[in-house]
């Protein structure tokens, strides 16, 4: 790797969450280079391709796909970071409230562009906001807001936001939108009529950021917990044992409210949290415990600069490059089919949509808001 990768690997940042959020954005640039959908390709039905294609691709209703994790993952990430990034500006001469106008700032920002994203295909004004960058804007800054209120405070706020979605989403009494679970048909159905006058094509809610607070909500407690005197061992041993308590309650409740991700319903929130927190777990486990590094730098220089490649990859950077390549891919891998060809054209896509990240680590050019 480059000088300024080890400059990343051995500056104070927390090196399990830029490799966790790295891996994250990994799999998703994987996604836009539209590596993903070959591999669900009906000639791989009953295979492990098969299988790894179906879990690489969200789930249509009732259930849980790997592929619903990505965004509790940034949701999570998000919160974590918050402690770390309010002590770093602090540390550098900020003020209370010039950190403060910046978190406002920030997820104007990120509203901003979650909903000018959505204006771009149709080339129109839209209203929608049901992606990430939407969907953070929200729980970014409540989870700032409660980031000095106690844990316990923390975590009962947590629960209020699932709480109140869960019983907005059981009461809603409006005919044709009071079937909680039944798509198209729910309260936060309802909620997208109202702000864009449609619905959303794969059912998704705008609403869902308002559960989805208490992702980033934990996120800000566990950060909180890691910036404290406990020792690291002990710190491993809470993640995981509210990981796996997160499992039971989520998986518990599935019969009386269905795990779905496109609403974000309670049971989907505690079953996506656990894993989340046993995922980061892994990644601080091995990390930051056992000091295993090396491997990671692949990782760190798409966590380092998560906001610039998702803009690039979702506004077609991957499709531009994915054009430049097809013919020189095809020209020497056609003899292997189509299917094979594309697969290919989708891995080297990955492959140049990740170094993009590596170059400007290289240049120490870091795109951030």
């Amino acid at each position: 790797m480059g000088k300024s990768a080890k400059i990343e690997m051995n500056s104070s940042r927390l090196l399990s969450l830029d490799a966790f959020r790295g891996f994250t954005m990994f799999l998703l640039i994987a996604e836009f280079a539209g590596l993903f959908h070959y591999l669900i390709d009906p000639t791989f039905k009953g295979t492990f391709i098969g299988f790894l294609g179906e879990q690489l691709d969200h789930h249509p209703w009732h259930g849980l796909h790997f592929w619903d994790l990505v965004q509790p993952y940034f949701m999570f990430i998000v919160g974590v970071a918050i402690p770390f990034s309010e002590r770093n500006r602090l540390k550098k001469g900020s003020t209370n409230k010039e950190v403060l106008r910046h978190a406002f700032v920030r997820s104007g920002i990120m509203l901003f562009l979650g909903w000018a994203l959505y204006c771009i295909d149709p080339g129109k004004i839209v209203f929608r906001f049901q992606n990430v960058l939407s969907q953070l804007a929200v729980t970014y800054l409540v989870a700032f807001l409660l980031r000095n209120r106690s844990i316990k405070f923390q975590f009962i706020a947590s629960l209020f936001f699932i709480a109140l979605s869960e019983l907005l989403y059981r009461t809603f009494w409006i005919n044709g939108f009071d079937q909680p679970f039944v798509p198209d048909h729910n309260f936060g159905a309802y909620i997208d009529m109202l702000i864009s006058g449609e619905l959303s094509s794969g059912h998704w809610v705008s609403f869902n950021a308002i559960p989805t607070i208490a992702h980033t909500i934990w996120g800000v407690i566990i950060g909180k917990i890691l910036l404290s005197k406990k020792p690291k061992n002990e710190i491993l041993k809470i993640m995981i044992v509210a990981g796996v308590v997160g499992l039971i309650v989520g998986y518990a409740l599935d019969p009386v409210t269905p795990i779905i991700k496109r609403i974000t319903t309670s049971s989907f929130i505690f079953v996506s949290g656990g894993w989340t927190l046993l995922t980061f777990a892994f990644f601080y486990w091995i990390i930051d415990l056992k000091g295993y590094k090396k491997w990671i730098q692949f990782a760190v220089v798409v966590g380092v600069n998560p906001l610039f490649i998702y803009l690039f990859a979702h506004v077609g950077g991957g499709n531009f490059i994915a054009h430049i390549l097809k013919p020189f891919t095809f020209g020497l891998f056609d003899w292997m089919g189509e299917l094979s060809a594309n697969i290919i054209l989708g891995m080297l896509t990955w492959f140049f949509l990740w170094y993009i990240t590596y170059w400007l680590n290289k240049k120490k050019i870091y795109i951030r808001i």
